[in-house]
């Protein structure tokens, strides 16, 4: 079994329109446990926007004077959303992380806690990528992606009432649900840039409800569970 897992954490289960600091105590006390239950077990969490990513990016949306917004600006706002969600994470975890925020998956890692905390990156893409990318260089083969669904759905279930939830789904299903391009402030199961990359190295992605606290332990412990793995 690896002994690191990489979670992808949705901001709008940290921060749905402030900080959930109830949630976060669940959830941050559901990580603690399963790592003491193991001293080799490590955890990556690269954490999302969420609501101050929306706010400021509505307000640009607002404030510009031209007719269309540059998606690079509204991308780098989300993204210093992500960095300020990532520090109150690290923070909280500053017993067991003793890295800086990972801003760059690319550069040189350090890793030397036993959690890991990252953030966005740069324009183009989520912070869903960022945690492909650091899948790949840490050779974990499944990514966790927690957000406020439990399942990916056939369809939009606010639009389509016959979208139905989903267990199981290929790489090119999820492509053919979520396309091949990256807009600001999407709301996706899973970015479409991390989507590609992720089919392209074979790893096995899992969505999943990051406020079910009790089936986030069995999903961390490779238990039954409820969500949908893709791949």
């Amino acid at each position: 079994m690896e002994s690191i897992q990489v979670l992808s954490v949705g901001g709008s289960i940290v921060a749905p329109e402030t900080v959930d600091t109830e949630f976060l105590t669940d959830f941050l006390g559901a990580l603690r446990e399963y790592l003491f239950e193991d001293a080799s077990r490590r955890i990556v969490l690269v954490i999302g926007g969420g609501a101050p990513a929306r706010q400021y990016q509505n307000a640009y949306r607002a404030l510009q004077k031209k007719e269309s917004v540059e998606h690079d600006n509204l991308d780098r706002i989300g993204i210093a959303a992500t960095r300020l969600n990532a520090e109150l994470i690290r923070s909280l975890l500053a017993d067991l992380c003793f890295d800086p925020v990972v801003t760059d998956p690319t550069a040189e890692l350090g890793f030397q806690g036993r959690v890991l905390v990252g953030a966005g990156w740069k324009p183009g893409f989520s912070s869903d990528y960022d945690a492909v990318i650091l899948a790949e260089r840490l050779e974990v083969s499944r990514v966790i992606n927690l957000s406020n669904i439990a399942k990916v759905y056939s369809a939009d279930p606010k639009i389509d009432p016959e979208a139905r939830p989903l267990d199981r789904l290929e790489w090119n299903e999820l492509r053919s649900l979520v396309g091949d391009t990256w807009n600001p402030g999407s709301n996706l199961p899973f970015d479409p840039v991390a989507t590609k990359r992720a089919a392209e190295l074979g790893i096995e992605l899992v969505i999943a409800s990051g406020r079910d606290i009790p089936n986030l332990k069995h999903l961390l412990r490779k238990e039954p569970f409820e969500g949908t793995i893709i791949g």
